[in-house]
C-alpha cells in the first residue's frame, strides 16, 4: 500500500514536471545534455502515460463525442497527440528553422 502511494506522488510529480517545463523548452531552441536526459527519462514516458489515461478518457467520453460530431478532434487531443509527443517526435527536440 505504502509503495502505492510513492508511486502515486512520483507520477503526479511527473506530470506536473512535464506541464510546467516542456511547452518553453521548444520554443528556447537550445540544446543541453540535460534536456536531451529529461526527454528521455521523464517527458516521453510521462507523455506515454498521458496517451493512456487519455485514452480512457477519449472512451468514457465517446458517447457523448460521437453525438456531438466531435470524436475526431477528442481522438487527436486525447490520443495522437500524447502518443505523437512520446514516439514520433523528434529527438533532440530543437527548433524548426
Amino acid at each position: 500500500m505504502k509503495l502505492r502511494k510513492v508511486v502515486f506522488v512520483f507520477v503526479i510529480a511527473l506530470f506536473a514536471i512535464a506541464a510546467l517545463y516542456t511547452p518553453g523548452w521548444s520554443e528556447e531552441g537550445f540544446t543541453d545534455s540535460g534536456d536531451h536526459i529529461y526527454d528521455l527519462l521523464l517527458a516521453r514516458p510521462a507523455a506515454f502515460l498521458g496517451g493512456i489515461g487519455g485514452t480512457a478518457v477519449f472512451i468514457i467520453a465517446l458517447p457523448f463525442t460521437v453525438a456531438s460530431g466531435s470524436a475526431k478532434d477528442s481522438f487527436n487531443i486525447f490520443v495522437a497527440k500524447p502518443f505523437w509527443y512520446a514516439f514520433v517526435r523528434k529527438f533532440p527536440d530543437e527548433k524548426s528553422e
